[in-house]
C-alpha cells in the first residue's frame, strides 16, 4: 500500500528514499508519472535579470510584506548560490534565498528529484514573457537551467504555457511565435529528457475555460490547440490542457459553453485545476470520490486521458497584505496537517485508477504549495508571517512524492 502519511502519526514516520531514486526516468510516456509544476520565477539583485527581488517581494525586507509565504531551505546550497537578505533568523543569523537564474541551484533541485525518485516537471512559461525579447531571454536562461538539470539527473521535463494575462490575439501571435523559436532555435523537443507521450512531444496549455473574466476566448484556445496538434511543422504534439475544476458540468469556475468540451476532445489530456477548491482532508476525499471519479469516467468515454491536480496546502497572507487587500490575506488558509491533506488527494486519485498526476507545485513558495525543501526555521520579526514545516524535516514532501511515484508506477505496471 502507498506509504503516505496520515494524521498525527506523520511526524513519527521515517521514510527512506524511493527505490527509484537512482533509476533514470523514462521520458517516452506520462503513464505512471507524477509531474510537478516548476515556476522558476525567483530573481534577486545581481543575478543578471535586472528584476530586483522579483517574486520575493517589492522592497524585500522584514518591514515590508513579502510575496512569499514559505522560506526556502538553503542549508545545502553553496556560498555562490545563497543570496543574503535583510531578514534574520531567530538566532540573529542572516536569512538567505536563491535565484532561479543560478544554474547550480536549478540543477540542485533536479538532483533532489533524482535523490527522492520524483519524475520531473512542467516548466511554467507565462504568456506575458513571449511578448518581448527581454522577457523571453530572461525565461530562456531558466529554461536552459532546467534542460541542464533534467539532462544531468535523468528527469523528464516539458513546456507549459500559462495563459493568465493573455490579451486577444496573443495566442496565435506572440505565443505561437515563441513556440516556433523554441522548436527551431532552442530545439527543445530534441532534448533527450523532453517528455513524450504516445510517441509525441508533450506541451501543456493552462488556463482554458475559466469563468473569471479573462479577455481571451474559447475560439482562440481551440485555434491554438489545433495548431499544436495539426500544424505540419510545429504541431504533432501531445497536448495537455489545464481547465477549471468544474469543466465537466460547465458551472462554478468554468464557462458555461460546450465549446470547452470540444477543446478538451481536441486535446489529448485534461487536467482540472483544483488548488483552493477544497480545504480539508474530508473535503478532498469527497472531491476525489464524487467529482474526480466522474471526470475520469467522462474522459475515458470521450477518448481523453485524465491528469488530476494535487497540492500540499495553501496560504497567501503576505502576498495579499502586500497588495493592500487584507480581506483576502488568509494565513495558512489550507493547512498541510503534516502531510495528511496531500496524502488524502494522492490516495483518492490512485484509488480512482488514474495513470498520471500533476503536483502543484515544486517551488511555489508564493502560495505555500511548494514541495521542495523549505525551512522549519523561517525568519522572525517584522510584519511577515511564514508557514513552517510543522516540525517535519525539509525533505518530507519530496520523500512523500517519491513514494507516491513509486506506488503509481506499480499500479500501472511501469
Amino acid at each position: 500500500m502507498l506509504r503516505l502519511l496520515i494524521g498525527s502519526l506523520c511526524a513519527s514516520i521515517i521514510f527512506l528514499p524511493s527505490a527509484n531514486a537512482s533509476q533514470p526516468v523514462d521520458p517516452s510516456t506520462l503513464t505512471g508519472k507524477i509531474m510537478s509544476g516548476y515556476q522558476g520565477w525567483f530573481r534577486t539583485p545581481g543575478d543578471g535579470s535586472n528584476r530586483d527581488w522579483f517574486h520575493y517581494g517589492r522592497n524585500f525586507g522584514p518591514e515590508n510584506f513579502a510575496a512569499i509565504e514559505m522560506w526556502p531551505d538553503v542549508s545545502e546550497l553553496d556560498d555562490d548560490e545563497k543570496v543574503p537578505t535583510a531578514f534574520r533568523h531567530e538566532d540573529g543569523s542572516v536569512a538567505h534565498v536563491f535565484s532561479s537564474r543560478n544554474r547550480k541551484t536549478v540543477a540542485r533541485h533536479f538532483q533532489w528529484m533524482e535523490e527522492y525518485g520524483t519524475d520531473g516537471v512542467f516548466l511554467q512559461r507565462f504568456i506575458g514573457v513571449t511578448r518581448n525579447d527581454a522577457g523571453r531571454n530572461d525565461n530562456n536562461v531558466v529554461m536552459d537551467n532546467v534542460r541542464y538539470g533534467a539532462e544531468k539527473h535523468n528527469r523528464a521535463w516539458a513546456m507549459m504555457y500559462d495563459l493568465t494575462g493573455a490579451r486577444p490575439g496573443d495566442m496565435m501571435g506572440s505565443l505561437v511565435d515563441d513556440w516556433k523559436k523554441l522548436v527551431d532555435e532552442s530545439k527543445i523537443r530534441e532534448d533527450r529528457m523532453y517528455l513524450h507521450h504516445n510517441g509525441k512531444p508533450v506541451v501543456s496549455i493552462w488556463g482554458i475555460g475559466f469563468s473569471d473574466g479573462r479577455r481571451y476566448t474559447l475560439a482562440e484556445c481551440l485555434e491554438l490547440i489545433t495548431f499544436l496538434k495539426d500544424d505540419p511543422q510545429y504541431g504533432g504534439n501531445t497536448v495537455k490542457v489545464g481547465v477549471p475544476t468544474f469543466w465537466r458540468t460547465l458551472d462554478r469556475d468554468a464557462i458555461d459553453d460546450p465549446l470547452l468540451h470540444e477543446i478538451i476532445r481536441k486535446a489529448d489530456i485534461v487536467s482540472p485545476w483544483t488548488v483552493g477548491r477544497y480545504h480539508t482532508p474530508r473535503e478532498a476525499a469527497n472531491h476525489t470520490r464524487n467529482v474526480a471519479a466522474a471526470d475520469l469516467a467522462w474522459s475515458k468515454e470521450n477518448g481523453v486521458e485524465y491528469m488530476p491536480v494535487v497540492f500540499p496546502g495553501f496560504s497567501w497572507h503576505n502576498l495579499y497584505m502586500g497588495r493592500n487587500q487584507p480581506e483576502r490575506a488568509r494565513f495558512n488558509l489550507i493547512p498541510r496537517l503534516k502531510g495528511e491533506f496531500l496524502s488524502t488527494q494522492l490516495r483518492g486519485n490512485m484509488n480512482n485508477g488514474v495513470t498520471m498526476i500533476y503536483q502543484a507545485m515544486f517551488d511555489e513558495i508564493d502560495e505555500a504549495t511548494a514541495i521542495f525543501k523549505v525551512s522549519d526555521n523561517p525568519p522572525v520579526g517584522g510584519v511577515n508571517r511564514f508557514i513552517d514545516m510543522e516540525g517535519l524535516p525539509s525533505d518530507f514532501y519530496l520523500k512523500m512524492l517519491g513514494e507516491a511515484a513509486k506506488e503509481l508506477k506499480q499500479r500501472v505496471g511501469r
